[in-house]
């Protein structure tokens, strides 16, 4: 998985991946152009009804469907 600075820019980010204690809902458009996202992810609202615990690690969970 790769992460940019922004749309249409090649300039990849570092990633630092943290120990999860909240979860968030967001909202994301599917739409993917050569290998990257079209659009910007979006935060919905903090999901205090689930735990952290009741997902999957992040890199563990199902692949995404080809499209």
């Amino acid at each position: 998985m790769r992460f940019t600075t922004s749309w249409g820019s090649r300039t990849p980010l570092d990633v630092v991946l943290v120990e999860p204690e909240l979860v968030a809902e967001i909202m994301v458009d599917t739409a993917q152009e050569r290998g990257s996202w079209r659009h910007p992810v979006r935060f919905a609202r903090l999901r205090l009804d689930v735990a952290v615990t009741d997902f999957p690690p992040f890199g563990a969970g199902a692949e995404p469907a080809s499209g």
